[in-house]
């Protein structure tokens, strides 16, 4: 029985930290921008705006967020203070 909690707790153990990692990877997350001194929410919606932003209005490439320069995310934020409302739906 002893030898079966054991198993039992290492098990768990290990998979725990994989959960975790999991669960933090589908929440959304947000960045802060320098210029503005303020946080934005990264959820569907922002990843929507972001790829309009890069292939529509700057004609690049689409690139992930992350590989994205920080002069680049300045400038992308400083375009999303300047279309508060933008929505792909209209």
């Amino acid at each position: 029985m002893r030898r079966y909690l054991s198993a039992l707790f290492l098990s768990a153990a290990l998979i725990t930290p994989v959960v975790l990692h999991a669960q933090d990877r589908d929440r959304d997350h947000r960045y802060y921008d320098r210029d503005r001194k303020d946080y934005h929410e990264w959820n569907e919606r922002e990843g929507r705006a972001y790829r309009h932003w890069l292939t529509e209005e700057r004609h690049h490439k689409f690139h992930e967020w992350s590989k994205a320069s920080r002069r680049e995310q300045s400038e992308y934020w400083r375009w999303r203070h300047d279309h508060p409302d933008w929505d792909d739906r209209r």
